[in-house]
Order: structure tokens, then sequence, then C-alpha cells
């Protein structure tokens, strides 16, 4: 938990998306927590707002109150996202939000520390890592760096990495998957979880038509022609089969 243990140093990098105004320590600022442990939440506030008094803190419990509250229209500078959350499989939750809010940065604050997890969230569109296990001055200079428009990671690491076995001239699913409308990252999510068009219609309000042209420009943009083939190629999605796929450090 953060500020429970002595604190670890860091790497930060530019961000390929440019950076923002740059944020002064202390400085008025708006956050949003996104992590299905109260306790955790709460020490994860209390450590934010020690350090910047001026903030203005939010909590959310899960993907989709986080996704309520970044829709309301209020100017918010940064997620704070868990990645491991009941109800969430792998980097989904980061990719809804990255996806329905690309504007907004998001640092990951997970218990999930293997360099070959940090190095798929910063693939999938996190601006950050910070390991639950780091100490506050840690987090503090991630939620600096990031705001100030660079990439923090966790020192040893310099950025994302060609993952072995990738086939020659095809991108990386985390760029294909870029290519997506937001809807369609709904119905992919959707498919991942083995619904059917009909209950991916039903969920999203829409018609059978509708889905099935959704789903033919993600198997499209994904260069694959099954749901199987999708399910495949997003394997790495799921951190059990990047823990497994790859050989240990």
């Amino acid at each position: 938990m953060v500020g429970l243990t002595s604190p670890a140093p860091g790497v930060s990098l530019p961000r390929p998306d440019g950076a923002p105004t740059p944020v002064a320590e202390g400085s008025d600022m708006h956050l949003i927590i996104v992590d299905d442990h109260p306790l955790f939440r709460d020490a994860l506030s209390s450590a934010v707002r020690l350090a910047f008094p001026a903030a203005e803190v939010e909590e959310a419990d899960g993907i989709e109150s986080a996704c309520a509250a970044l829709s309301r229209g209020r100017s918010i500078d940064l997620t704070l996202l868990d990645l491991t959350m009941q109800g969430v499989n792998g980097f989904d939750g980061l990719i809804a939000i990255r996806t329905r809010f690309p504007r907004i940065p998001v640092l990951v604050v997970s218990g999930l520390d293997d360099p070959r997890i940090v190095r798929e969230a910063l693939a999938h569109g996190a601006a950050g890592f910070v390991p639950k296990a780091a100490g506050k001055p840690v987090l503090i200079r991630a939620i600096t760096d990031v705001l100030n428009g660079a990439v923090f990671v966790p020192e040893g690491l310099s950025g994302p990495a060609e993952a072995p076995g990738r086939k020659p001239g095809k991108a990386p699913i985390a760029e294909r998957i870029a290519e997506l409308t937001p809807q369609q990252v709904r119905v992919l999510l959707m498919i991942r979880q083995g619904k059917l068009n009909k209950q991916i219609a039903h969920e999203l309000g829409v018609g059978d038509s509708t889905v099935k042209a959704h789903v033919s420009e993600i198997l499209r943009k994904l260069g694959v022609i099954s749901r199987t083939q999708i399910v495949i190629e997003t394997a790495n999605l799921d951190y059990d089969n990047i823990m497994s796929g790859l050989p240990s450090n």
C-alpha cells in the first residue's frame, strides 16, 4: 500500500502525445482514483491531498462509475487506475478509459509490478505506472511527471518493449486496437467475454445489424478473420497470458 514501504526510484520519459501545462506541487488539479478497495482509495486519496492540498480528488469503485464521472464534463486532469478490479479482465479497464477519454492521462497504480505487465500497460496507453508497494515520494513524483507530460516508469524500464515472437509486418495489438472507435472497443470487450451478437445488441441498445457491422470492422482493423482469432490476438490483454507466454527475466 502506498506510503507503508520505502520509496523506489523511477524513470521519466517524454510522452509522445506532448506535454500539458506544467503542474507545480500544491497547484490546483482534479484527479479521480479508480479502485474497488475502499481502504486503498482512502490511503491514496490522503497521500494525494497531503502532497497537493489544493487538489480536488474524486473516487470511483469501478470502470463504469469512473466513466460516468469522466463523462460529466468536469475537467479531470488525471486518472489513477488499479488494473485488478472485480469484473475487469486484464487491461480491458485501461483500454475502455483510454478509448473513451483519450485526452485524460492514466497513471496505473497496481499491485502487479512485473516488468512485462508494466510494459503492456504502457503499450496500451498508460502514461505511467506506480507499484502499490512504492512509497509516497514515488507516487508524488509520478503524478507530477505525468501531469507535466512525461511517462513515469519504475527504475529499470525504458518503455514498451517488442514482444518475442511477434509476426513481422503486423502492427502491435495495441496500435490496432487504437484504430477502433469507442463503440467498437465496447463490442470487442464483449466478444472477449464470449457474448453473442444478440446479447451485445441488447446491452448496447442497438440492432443486430449494427453489431454485425461493428464486428466486421473489428475483424478488418485487427487483421483477423474470425471471432476466435479476435480472442487469440487480444490474449496478451490478460495478465496470465503475458506471464506464461514470455520468458522469465
